[in-house]
């Protein structure tokens, strides 16, 4: 019971996937890292523009969320920019994220999550990085890294594992959007299907 429980609560807590704020978090107590990434068929800018510049759109491609959309007047992906993600049908569960930090140049974004609904999260030492690198080929490699305290801090370790999974969901799902046009998400619920056509991403740092 406690190991279901404790799967459920930490699929809520998600990818957060999720940024360097226009006033960063304090990230003054201890936190887990974890940094995956994954290689796309796909041209740097398009990649980008599906992590970062449709900011409000990431329920095209992963799968742990229902449905996105943008708050507070917010149109496209600059800093500033708020969403709210969806983690279930219900919408019982949800973090309101805002993108804090913009490095065009190095292709790299910072974003926090300023609050939610039924997400453990100590929200003053979490955040996440989206990068993307040109591989000179043709090819990109996308990466996602969520440094975050879990709200009991007890649950870290817990939570940690299933962060992993879902950040490669998350790239899985981005790279059959890419490559394909298809999305996923959890209200078509088809990523069952298509994990079956592609390795899990690659994991580079966890602490």
């Amino acid at each position: 019971m406690m190991k279901t429980t404790t799967k459920v609560i930490v699929t809520g807590m998600l990818l957060a996937l999720f940024s360097t704020s226009l006033q960063a978090q304090s990230m003054s107590k201890k936190y887990k890292t974890v940094k995956m990434e994954m290689q796309i068929n796909a041209p740097l800018e398009r990649v980008w523009e599906a992590m970062v510049l449709d900011y409000g759109e990431i329920s095209n491609f992963a799968p742990p969320i229902y449905t996105s959309s943008y708050l507070n007047g917010s149109l496209k992906g600059e800093v500033g920019a708020e969403r709210v993600c969806s983690f279930n049908a219900q919408e019982t569960r949800q973090s309101h994220e805002q993108i804090a930090e913009i490095d065009v140049e190095n292709k790299t974004m910072r974003n926090r999550i300023l609050g939610g609904k039924k997400l453990p999260l100590d929200f003053d030492n979490s955040q996440a990085f989206y990068r993307v690198v040109d591989n000179g080929d043709g090819t990109t490699t996308a990466s996602y890294e969520f440094q975050f305290r879990t709200k009991p801090a007890f649950m870290g370790f817990m939570a940690k594992g299933s962060f992993k999974k879902q950040l490669s969901a998350t790239l899985v799902g981005l790279k059959h959007y890419l490559e394909t046009g298809e999305k996923v998400n959890g209200t078509i619920g088809n990523y069952k299907d298509v994990k079956k056509n592609y390795q899990k991403a690659t994991v580079i740092k966890t602490k």
